[in-house]
């Protein structure tokens, strides 16, 4: 029986959550959420949505919404922001205390995410908010960017297919899952690192190569991105991320 997880859309209709030059935390967790859940039902998990288009429901009733559903997991979608612009960047996830699967999946998702080139910040425990008090599964709640940053909506922008996909692939790693991938087709490669500074992605290249693995560094939107092989199938690309991930290295497939 496949696993199920109900994945919300932080916010939505009369509440548009964080607002910056006129983006809406709304709209970006709505598309990302239906971006990831898609990944997710291509892998064999069981998605529920708490929306998919731009109504509001309190936390509360999106907690009870979940907890009668029956799902195995909730994964709640956000973006952070801070009192002033610019002050702040990274991501981060929130769970109600620092223990079980709920802890290895925001780890993960984190772990995803600092790959594509968001600075990870960590996870956090946050016993108050309702949908992570009141859910009777794991649930994580993650913080993905700040609004009011340019860095992290230029990230979000112009890598919005390689976050969904990190999102989904730290989900698919804390249920071990990755490992049995059906054959898709396609072109793919499995990203090592992603940096700012050029002579950081080149050091862990030359790293990467003294061990045997094909690395290379591209640039593109201002990241040098790390990458190791060109593969047909994911399930070849999924066999060299959990060579890499045994050797220490935190990764992302990446389509096309």
């Amino acid at each position: 029986m496949p696993y199920s997880i109900m994945l919300d859309s932080g916010h939505g209709g009369r509440d548009p959550g964080a607002v910056y030059n006129g983006r809406a935390e709304k709209d970006d967790t709505l598309a990302l959420t239906l971006a990831v859940g898609e990944i997710l039902q291509d892998r064999g998990l069981d998605v529920l949505y708490t929306r998919t288009t731009d109504v509001y429901e309190s936390p509360y009733q999106k907690a009870m919404e979940a907890n009668e559903s029956g799902v195995d997991f909730f994964l709640s979608i956000h973006r952070n922001s801070s009192l002033q612009p610019d002050t702040y960047s990274g991501v981060e996830s929130l769970v109600y205390r620092k223990s079980g699967i709920k802890y290895e999946m925001a780890e993960d998702i984190n772990s995803q995410l600092e790959a594509v080139g968001f600075i990870n910040l960590g996870v956090k425990e946050r016993p108050g908010l309702v949908v992570l008090r009141r859910t009777r599964m794991p649930a994580v709640l993650v913080e993905v960017g700040f609004i009011n940053s340019e860095t992290d909506n230029l990230l979000f922008d112009n890598n919005f297919s390689d976050i969904a996909l990190a999102i989904a692939e730290g989900v698919l790693d804390t249920l071990e899952l990755n490992h049995d991938l059906p054959p898709s087709p396609g072109s793919y490669t499995v990203q090592a690192g992603a940096f700012r500074n050029g002579a950081y992605a080149d050091r862990l290249q030359q790293e990467l190569l003294a061990q045997d693995f094909p690395a290379v560094t591209s640039q593109e939107n201002g990241l040098y991105r790390v990458t190791v092989g060109t593969y047909p199938t994911l399930d070849e690309a999924a066999a060299m991320e959990r060579r890499l991930k045994r050797a220490g290295y935190q990764t992302v497939i990446v389509n096309g």
